[in-house]
């Protein structure tokens, strides 16, 4: 029997390169999205194309019903999650004090209010099946934080602490919750750096260049699989060492 891998933001970039690593592990992949529903479904009939199993729905993370109404319709489906993995994203640029109370709300809801949401959802199977694993991605930035993008680095941070605080409270049912924070990655998110500021971002990094998607999906697919199976409540950086 496959294992079933649920990944948010599936549609593109970080997601979409998770739930094709995930797919060649063997799981069946339930790909989210909320704008990107041609990208779902291109990945899940690679997916499929290749032998595995895939199935794409549209989920505003950010809303507690939408969550409850997908999570529903997965259980009935798939009866049970063993792989979690948050990566739905938004990002924005701008001094605080510029920022709108809805472009705030948008950030909050989609990175943490979701993880709350998606937690709360598919936590409770996995604790009485006592195993599971489930992946948060943030990002440096909630590490550190950036100028010009706090509340993303808020949100960021947010998940962070919710990574250490879960991982405690789950942790004695066997299930671990792991949380990978990229750093500068070749996704749509950088579509607004000029080719002075990408130069710029490579130059800081000691690696010198940008990070891929499938190199943090590797991240991803290490801390779901068995090799992790001793690792919880950490923060894996995926950023050629911009942050250490």
């Amino acid at each position: 029997m496959r294992k079933i891998a649920l990944v948010t933001g599936a549609g593109t970039g970080i997601g979409r390169a998770c739930a094709l690593a995930l797919a060649r592990d063997g799981y069946s992949v339930i790909a989210l999205y909320r704008h990107s529903r041609a990208g779902a479904e291109e990945v899940c009939a690679q997916i499929v194309a290749q032998g595995g199993d895939a199935h794409a729905l549209r989920c505003d993370v950010a809303q507690s019903g939408d969550v409850s109404r997908m999570a529903n319709e997965v259980l009935g489906r798939y009866k049970h999650v063993d792989v979690l993995v948050h990566c739905a994203g938004i990002a924005q640029e701008g001094l605080l004090t510029d920022m709108t109370d809805e472009a705030w709300r948008e950030m909050m809801g989609v990175h943490l209010d979701g993880a709350f949401y998606l937690s709360r959802a598919f936590l409770p199977g996995m604790v009485s099946r006592r195993t599971g694993s489930v992946v948060f991605v943030s990002s440096m930035w909630g590490q550190v934080g950036a100028s010009c993008e706090a509340a993303y680095s808020a949100a960021k941070a947010g998940v962070i602490g919710l990574t250490k605080a879960l991982c405690k409270e789950v942790g004695p049912s066997g299930v671990r919750v792991n949380c990978v924070a990229p750093g500068c990655i070749d996704t749509a998110m950088m579509a607004a750096y000029d080719e002075e500021a990408r130069a710029a971002l490579c130059e800081e990094t000691p690696l010198g260049r940008i990070g891929t998607p499938e190199e943090c999906a590797g991240a991803v697919r290490f801390l779901c699989s068995g090799e992790a199976s001793f690792i919880t409540g950490q923060v894996l950086g995926v950023n050629g060492g911009f942050v250490v």
